[in-house]
């Protein structure tokens, strides 16, 4: 290996790769390239194609339409590039010189037939043909084309060369296979390289897995190009030659005229067959050049009419036997007849010669290898043939005088004579499928649906005497500690009673907190209403007939002036009266103080703010008074601020000025609805209108009159009138104030806003309650309808249920929170409460106690399927509110969801903003809705309340931090900031197959200057229509008139868009040319004031993501952006962002410290006031308090300390802290949060461990978010970021998901493969606060402009669904039917589900094949003895089910469970516990948690483990657990064979002839007819009825290896997904590529940094990925004690199973709770809701409390708590042992004992495991 290709290969193998789901994490409806060679390859290396001996050109093309067909099923969009330079590389490994050329025919033939057919059946798809990856044609369609990345092979094997089986005979070519793989790697790679250094990702072809819905593959992460460019020469093999071609030196003879004159020849048969033309001209070159076997030119002959006039099921062949010399013959003259094949087929004038002669692209089934060689034996050992009729023996003799005039037919050939039997290939294959009978199985609930399922009932079958128990579900589903039958409830001793109190006190007190911190709509903190039930339907009549009402007296108010005109005598009236009142006297004395505190305000800007404040916040009696003398007031400080602008600047700094205009111009249109007005106040706004030339607002006309409290200072004459025309200033600069009602009316319903038309619609289908699906996007308004409907709920009566179902922790949280911040009930039971959470890792309040829930999908399911709550809960649930429906898309939990809405008992509220096929998910969640009688409405509202204006950060090259700048006071957006470039949404359009967008909005100015870029860039062509002019919208703009104009404007864009003589690549060209022309700033200060200390420039580079984020903020800061959220999708990112920004501020701070003489100043003015205040009360300073009499100063009087508290306060040094950060050189807002409150949160914090590198970050006004912190710093984080104390939060997208935490700014801080459209959208969304900004900002730094421009301009992704009846989810209903005693909620449940007419979202209206898969899994179930005939769950179904969230996993350990394989192992743990657990681990490895290995891991695999202690590659699974597993796979699969069969037999009468995605006819399409089927003497094989008859052509029959061969062969119209079959693929039998040690690895060494390095697993990623496994293992530890009815199965605390990680996390919270002054554990605690009546000792629900325990003092820590528990487990293993030996019947037989000994051993061993492995998890992240 020379030392280019080394560094090729060592920079391939440090690229990041992540495993995602290419369309749903990924990619989404974006165009991608799929490179064809990696595909190929791909295709051409699975071996069940016979290439080499059978030359099955035909199963090559459907493998390879097979794949795209997948991604087109997926809704992929792709185009298709080969590469010539390519050529060889697709030929697979080890491929015998001699057939390689049939590798490169089968590439010129799909690549032909591809060309021809996407055209017509895809046109989208196009196929291109480049010489090489630097050819300047390729860079230029990459660049045109606007894809988002490139599919490619890697060049990677995961089976090294000499331990693959297919070489095994070849053991002497090993040396130069290596060279060639090798060279091909650094092939693939150079390619890799090139893309990514243009900035593009790499997804990997092989390893590539369809599942379900999703593409999971590894996406390769590029770098910058100015790193990668350092890295390798990319060109080193670009350019080297392909395979050296053993047919160089033949000439082909073959001109273009003479193709021509045999094209004559041919088509004077009418013939047009492209196939037939090809190999004629094949056969006349191989004639001319050198002669011509007879044999071989008349069987090619003869297999090329077959082909054409048989059918394609009739053609699978035995291959005959060929002697050596023989198949040598036969080789040489195959690789010839490829060889020119190819040639002709890649030659100019192919194309035009077929496309002008019309003739039909038939080539991709040009050969059939096996049909030639039974042909040509005959023909060799002159067997009689009998192979035509009359008619096809002429045409042979026609083909054979156009290669050679005057041959004869061969004598053999005699006529085949039609027979009145049936031909051979009319028989069945014969297989062991067909004898299999099914188990007998009878439910009163299930027969009526499978009842049309015709099968063969086997007589009887006894259950395995090994284990066969009744399966009873003793505890819930979600917890084997916590007993289901209430006859024999755990009684709580005290002590565990006041755990239980105080664990929910806690969190009830983390809730109050986190409500306090929740704002409404117009940013007042959310105050709690009292419900109180009426009678039922009463509340909702009155609401509606208010709500009618109201509307109709709304639609006789035309306008604005006309809506106030009739109220206004009125309205006057009613002020005058409240004035002669006493609170009229009071309130304005109150202003007139107020207002005196402000006009000593020296600053402008907080005058105005605290007068918007005083008004916001007075009641609304008061505000009314005194409304509009306060808003003049607002106007008058406006102005002044205007004429101070002026003064300052000169006039140059316009941009200021204009936005104080704006504001003015705002502030006049709403004091024109304000209460109070009076003619003065009109008379001298109207003044001022005049003055500036603003645009004339018209008032109501005022009768009353007054003298004003102030004198207005208005000085007119120093103010300049516009210089813009009134409808350009409103577009440029009022965008963000403009009126934004749209059809808004008073609602009875709605108290704090009048809701918009869309809103009022809602509320009507909730109050008729109907199901409802809302598509809005963010900040426009979707949250008020969950809180309508859980005020319907509990105003409905004390029993009725609402969940509501959130995708995340975090939003459960949120939600909770603000439902306890807005609602409270009095109840009159104890035990009850309004709101409940629920989630795996903790509890507030009962959740079967409260009326609204909420909680994530996985509970809610668990809720549902629970046979404890059918009699009761479920019944009693009213409304299931599914928020961010959206996730339904997710990969791992989106079935969840699926299932979630198929079993809705209740009408639903489906909520989203980001949903890209509305219309399609709609159509099936409203079939789904309907069959369980509900109707369903959707409504869509596409407008935000505030727009989003876009920007690219460019940092400086050199900066200097000397403290935060001052914010600029009027100017929205961050225009005009040096490095800020504006991005204008329609310049984002560059790729115009995209179309526009339909959510890409446009504020009023976007619209303005769209309509100036158009007008100056029509043509008499295409000329903008004069009704567009924005001088003819109406004098005052509203929101709704830029709406109308947008859509309008937006329509003659798109025609534009659709016509390429148009004008409209030169409109995106001049409206992006500025964020194109980008030039960083060459040196940024911070801030320049005189007193500030300089500090030494930093040079920046421009992708330092690091170090260029503070200036950054720096800007926001200056434009008063902040808060402002970071979004950058990847943890370890996140932090490192965060500890260098806290980095530069404290050495800035230090450093002005050291040096400002003003600093130094201030400290000896602090010492010298610590020594005087010390002088004058020495004894007060040093005496110690008495105990009990803290607050008393003995001998001091009431009037001294009524002076020192004087003294104190006007003291400048009485507050200083010389260690607080200093001002300037921090983000937070001091002012929003009370000293005391941050005081709690940082002992809460320290107590929890928190690092001080993020304490130092909180106090510097920094957070970080993402799923990895600790919950209780996440809370911190997002309440302090609510009240404005942190202004700055670095986050992954955990907060992009609903959470309330909106901001002025976001910040896309570099790219990542998760920053999707979807994700974009989401997160872009928090930008903008309803009540706070009337702008949002949206900042991309670090992110290409191509980049930006497709996030921009791209679609949102189709929701995409999942199959959603697994087998875990059949085996749940049964155990919920059973052991519910077959309730009517169990029975209704399944009937609806079955009665599903789509149960898939994504499927057509397959239900006779649901059910029949139904069935079929079912007989899984009864034969691996979960089920009984009768449907009662058996022995490890309980198990079996608890795991549902590992699905196909759970089966398997099921399967070793009951084949005794744990029995055997564990037998040797108390003499061998080392190596028993070693080796369960191994298992359990292979079982659960599995990730593949990238196939490049092999390559690097020896030097990463020299260097790690760990093996990375996973070791074997044990010799009798994968014989098991093998044997259960096989039973596995021969249910799910008989299942196709029986599916095929009773419902599909079509042929599968046509190819999968170009829908080509092979053959004819009649398989049973005799003048269609194979001739007899060839002996076709019976035809397959399963599998395809397209992979039957390579000789494969219904007789199948695995279950994946069963799923990815299976013939059309069959639907088999195999993700949701229970089996598991075994490595390396069927599986190439190696599992992925890491949890073995961790188990071994626990050493993080091993996992990360060697096994490739994202630091960020370790905690979730170890916290999963260790909940599997908590799972089965406590499924086996509830199976063994151990006594910790009947007894015990703790709530739900949780993993280690989470079971630490809330051992902490429970040492916490335990400390002294923790303000827990009192009775009459005043955290606990004042509305519930439920005790705190109720909630039995506590993890971590309680239990039988000898502990006489609660734990200090996780580590305390864990030793102990460990202990106490080892205590009470032979109190277990002894129960089980007491239950032990003298007369049972032997084998029953040893069972149950067994079982004990196999529970021992598992606690033993989980115990080591959390050991190592708890050491890891202490």
């Amino acid at each position: 290996m020379d030392q280019s290709m080394s560094k090729l290969l060592d920079w391939y193998g440090r690229l990041p790769a992540r495993r995602v789901d290419l369309v749903g994490d990924y990619a989404g409806q974006e165009l991608f390239i799929v490179e064809g060679d990696g595909l190929l390859l791909r295709c051409f290396d699975d071996p069940k194609i016979d290439f080499i001996d059978g030359f099955q050109l035909l199963h090559a093309a459907y493998a390879v339409e097979h794949f795209l067909q997948n991604l087109l099923q997926r809704k992929c969009v792709f185009h298709i590039v080969f590469f010539n330079v390519h050529k060889d590389l697709c030929i697979p490994r080890g491929t015998p010189l001699a057939s390689r050329n049939k590798y490169l025919l089968a590439r010129a033939i799909i690549i032909r037939h591809l060309e021809v057919h996407l055209q017509q059946t895809h046109p989208t798809i196009k196929l291109y043909t480049f010489v090489s990856p630097l050819e300047p044609r390729f860079q230029a369609y990459l660049s045109a084309s606007g894809a988002y990345f490139m599919m490619t092979h890697d060049g990677a094997n995961p089976t090294p060369v000499d331990k693959d089986p297919r070489l095994q005979q070849r053991q002497d070519d090993i040396a130069s296979i290596e060279s060639g793989e090798l060279r091909r790697r650094a092939m693939f790679r150079s390619t890799i390289f090139s893309v990514i250094d243009q900035g593009y990702n790499i997804a990997l072809i092989d390893g590539l897995e369809w599942m379900d819905t999703k593409i999971m593959t590894m996406v390769v992460e590029g770098i910058r190009k100015s790193e990668a460019a350092t890295a390798i020469d990319g060109t080193a093999y670009a350019s080297k030659s392909a395979n050296e071609d053993i047919h160089r030196n033949l000439q082909l003879d073959i001109s273009e005229t003479s193709v021509q004159f045999l094209l004559q020849q041919m088509t004077k048969s009418s013939t047009r067959s492209e196939r037939l033309f090809l190999t004629l001209a094949v056969l006349k070159v191989m004639e001319s050049q050198a002669g011509l076997d007879n044999n071989f030119m008349t069987a090619m002959l003869i297999q090329t009419l077959l082909i054409a006039h048989t059918s394609l099921s009739s053609r699978r062949l035995e291959m005959p036997t060929v002697d050596r010399n023989k198949r040598q013959k036969l080789d040489r003259f195959l690789e010839k007849f490829a060889y020119i094949s190819e040639q002709l087929l890649t030659r100019d004038f192919w194309k035009d010669i077929c496309i002008k002669a019309l003739l039909d692209c038939d080539i991709s089934d040009m050969i059939d290898g096996r049909l030639f060689v039974t042909i040509w034996s005959k023909l060799e050992n002159g067997s009689p043939l009998q192979l035509f009729t009359p008619r096809l023996q002429s045409e042979l003799q026609d083909l054979l005088d156009i290669i050679r005039p005057m041959s004869e037919t061969p004598r053999q050939l005699a006529l085949d004579r039609p027979t009145t039997k049936p031909p051979l290939a009319t028989k069945l294959d014969p297989s062991p499928s067909d004898r299999m009978t099914i188990l007998p199985f009878s439910h009163f609930v299930f027969d009526k649906h499978l009842k049309p399922i015709n099968l063969t009932i086997q007589a009887s079958r006894n259950s395995s005497g090994r284990s066969a128990r009744v399966f009873q579900e003793v505890t819930h589903w979600h917890n084997a500690k916590r007993r289901l039958d209430p006859k024999a409830a755990h009684v709580l001793s005290d002590r565990d009673k006041m755990r239980a109190m105080r664990r929910n006190q806690f969190f009830m007190a983390e809730m109050a907190g986190y409500a306090a911190s929740l704002t409404g709509v117009t940013g007042k903190i959310l105050e709690p209403e009292l419900i109180t039930v009426s009678e039922d339907g009463k509340i909702a009549k009155e609401m509606i007939e208010r709500t009618k009402e109201n509307n109709d007296s709304a639609k006789q108010r035309k306008g604005q002036a006309s809506k106030g005109a009739s109220n206004a005598k009125a309205i006057i009236a009613a002020n005058v009266a409240a004035k002669g009142g006493g609170v009229a006297d009071k309130t304005m004395a109150a202003w007139k103080t107020v207002r005196a505190n402000l006009d000593a305000e020296r600053s402008l800007q907080s005058r105005y703010r605290k007068t918007k404040a005083y008004l916001r916040d007075l009641p609304g009696e008061k505000q009314s008074i005194v409304q509009a003398e306060a808003e003049y007031y607002i106007i008058c400080t406006l102005l002044k601020m205007y004429r101070v602008l002026a003064k300052q600047t000169g006039g140059t700094n316009q941009r200021q000025i204009d936005g104080v205009t704006a504001l003015v111009f705002s502030a006049i249109r709403g004091l024109v609805v304000a209460n109070g007005l009076t003619k003065t106040i009109v008379n001298q706004v109207k003044s001022i209108m005049t003055t500036l030339r603003l645009p004339d607002v018209e008032f109501l006309p005022v009768e009353a009159d007054g003298k004003l409290s102030f004198e207005p200072d208005l000085h007119l004459n120093e103010i300049k009138p516009l210089a813009y025309a009134s409808h350009e200033f409103q577009l440029l600069h009022c965008g963000p104030y403009m009126d934004r009602n749209l059809d808004s009316a008073p609602d009875a319903r709605v108290k704090s806003f009048n809701p918009d038309g869309w809103q009022r619609k809602v509320l009507d289908e909730l109050d008729a309650d109907r199901s409802i699906f809302v598509v809005a996007p963010t900040s426009a308004g979707k949250t008020f309808i969950s809180f309508y409907a859980m005020e319907k709920v509990l105003r409905r009566n004390d029993d009725s249920i609402l969940v509501y179902v959130a995708p995340t922790k975090a939003l459960v949280n949120q939600i909770g929170a603000e439902i306890q911040a807005r609602f409270k009930k009095a109840y009159r039971h104890a035990g009850r409460s309004v709101w409940a959470i629920h989630t795996r890792d903790y509890r507030i309040n009962n959740p079967s106690g409260c009326q609204i829930l909420v909680t994530v999908p996985h509970i809610l399911q668990i809720m549902l399927l629970s046979s404890s709550n059918a009699k009761s809960w479920s019944r009693k649930v009213k409304c299931i509110i599914f928020d961010e429906i959206h996730s339904i898309g997710q990969a791992e939990d989106g079935v969840v969801w699926e299932q979630l809405l198929l079993l809705a008992p209740c009408p639903i509220i489906a909520l989203s903003a980001t949903v890209g096929n509305p219309e399609q998910f709609n159509s099936w969640l409203t079939s789904t809705q309907r069959s369980s009688g509900f109707d369903l409405t959707m409504i869509t509202h596409q407008h935000r309340y505030s727009d989003l204006r876009k920007f690219i950060y460019e940092p400086p090259r050199r900066f200097s931090f000397n403290g935060l700048p001052e914010p600029t006071f009027g100017t929205l957006g961050l225009d005009g900031l040096d490095g800020l470039t504006f991005v204008h949404p329609v310049a984002s359009l560059v790729n115009k197959s995209r179309g526009i967008p339909q959510d890409l909005s446009l504020e009023a100015r976007d619209c303005l200057m769209l309509w100036t870029c158009m007008c100056r860039h029509q043509t008499k062509a295409f000329p903008v229509d004069q009704a567009l002019d924005p001088a003819r919208l109406p004098q005052v703009i509203r929101k709704v008139h830029v709406i109308e104009w947008e859509k309008q404007l937006k329509a003659l864009l798109k025609s534009w868009m659709l016509q390429e003589e148009s004008p409209f690549d030169r409109v995106i060209e001049d409206l992006g040319k500025p964020m194109h022309d980008v030039e960083p700033p060459k040196h940024y200060v911070s801030r320049s004031e005189e007193n500030s200390v300089a500090t030494e420039a930093v040079t920046l580079q421009a992708d330092d993501l690091y170090r260029a984020t503070l200036p950054l903020l720096c800007k926001l800061q200056e434009r008063d952006a902040l808060p402002a959220i970071l979004f950058n999708y990847d943890r370890v990112k996140c932090e490192r962002i965060c500890q260098v920004i806290v980095k530069q501020l404290k050495e800035a701070e230090d450093n002005m410290k050291e040096s400002s003489p003003a600093w130094k100043s201030k400290i000896r003015g602090y010492e010298q006031y610590l020594t005087n205040k010390s002088k004058q009360n020495p004894k007060k300073m040093a005496m110690p308090k008495k105990k009990g009499k803290a607050n008393d100063d003995e001998g001091t009087s009431k009037a001294d300390k009524m002076q020192d508290a004087a003294s104190e306060e006007a003291n400048p040094y009485a507050n200083f802290d010389p260690d607080a950060p200093v001002e300037g050189f921090h983000f937070a807002n001091i002012a929003k949060a009370e000293t005391a409150e941050l005081a709690a949160i940082h002992r809460e914090l320290r107590r929890r461990g928190l690092q001080p590198w993020l304490m130092e970050s909180l106090i510097r006004g920094i957070g970080v978010h993402h799923a990895g912190m600790n919950r209780k710093y996440r809370q911190a984080v997002e309440m302090l970021f609510r009240k404005g104390f942190l202004r700055v939060v670095i986050a992954t997208g955990t907060l992009a998901l609903g959470i309330n935490m909106p901001c002025a700014t976001v910040v896309f801080s570099g790219d990542s493969v998760f920053l999707t459209a979807l994700n974009f959208r989401q997160a872009a969304g928090r930008a903008g606060r309803r009540g706070f900004d009337l702008l949002g900002n949206v900042v991309f730094q670090n992110i290409t402009t191509a980049k930006v421009c497709r996030l921009l301009s791209s679609r949102l992704p189709d929701m995409t669904g999942h199959f959603p009846v697994t087998t875990t989810l059949i085996l749940r209903l049964f155990s919920l039917l059973h052991e519910s005693g077959n309730t009517k909620y169990a029975v209704d449940a399944i009937n609806s589900l079955l009665s599903q007419p789509r149960l898939y979202l994504d499927g057509p209206s397959f239900k006779d094949q649901v059910l029949h898969h139904l069935r079929f899994s079912i007989e899984y179930l009864r034969r691996h003895d979960l089920l009984s005939a009768e449907g009662v769950p058996l022995n490890f179904a309980g198990l079996t089910s608890h795991l549902y969230y590992t699905e196909n996993s759970s089966f398997a350990l099921n399967a070793l469970l009951k084949e005794g394989y744990f029995h055997e192992l564990c037998s040797e743990i108390d003499t061998a516990e080392s190596r028993v657990l070693r080796k369960l681990m191994i298992v359990m490895a292979h079982l659960f948690g599995r990730r593949p290995c990238r196939h490049s891991d092999q390559e690097y695999i020896e030097n990463i483990v020299k260097r790690s202690p760990s093996v990375v590659f996973l070791p074997p699974l044990p010799a009798k657990a994968a014989k098991i597993l093998q044997e259960h796979n096989n039973q596995t699969l021969q249910i799910f064979t008989t299942y196709v069969r029986t599916f095929v037999d009773q419902h599909i009468d079509q042929p599968d002839n046509k190819l999968p995605l170009t829908g080509l006819t092979c053959g004819t399409n009649n398989n049973h007819d005799t003048a269609t089927s194979m001739p007899s003497r060839l002996n076709s094989l019976p035809p397959t009825v399963i599998r395809s008859p397209f992979i039957a052509l390579s000789n494969h029959s219904d007789t199948f290896t695995s279950i994946s061969d069963l799923c990815r062969t299976v013939r059309s119209g069959v639907f088999l997904e195999e993700n949701v079959i229970p089996h598991l693929d075994l490595y390396p039998d069927e599986i190439s590529t190696p599992l992925n040690a890491y949890l073995y690895d961790f188990y071994m060494h626990g050493d993080i940094q091993a996992l990360e390095t060697a096994n490739g697993v994202r630091k960020s990623d370790v905690w979730f990925l170890l916290n999963d496994f260790s909940l599997v293992l908590a799972t089965i530890q406590t499924s086996l004690a509830n199976f063994m009815k151990l006594p910790e199965a009947s007894g015990g605390d703790m709530e739900d199973l949780v993993g280690g990680g989470d079971e630490g996390v809330n051992r902490d919270d429970e040492a916490i709770m335990a400390e002294p002054d923790s303000g827990y554990g009192s009775a009459a605690s005043s955290v606990i809701d004042a509305s519930t009546n439920e005790t705190a000792a109720s909630h039995t629900a506590n993890r971590s409390g309680g239990g039988k325990s000898n502990k006489k003092k609660v734990e200090d820590s996780w580590e305390d708590a864990a030793d102990a528990d460990a202990q106490k487990a080892l205590e009470e293993e032979e109190e277990a042992a002894a129960a089980w030996d007491e239950g032990d019947s003298d007369e049972e037989p032997q084998t029953v004992k040893e069972l149950e000994i067994g079982f004990r051993r196999i529970y021992k061993s598992f606690r033993k495991l989980k115990m080591e492995f959390d050991e190592k998890f708890k050491a890891m992240f202490a």
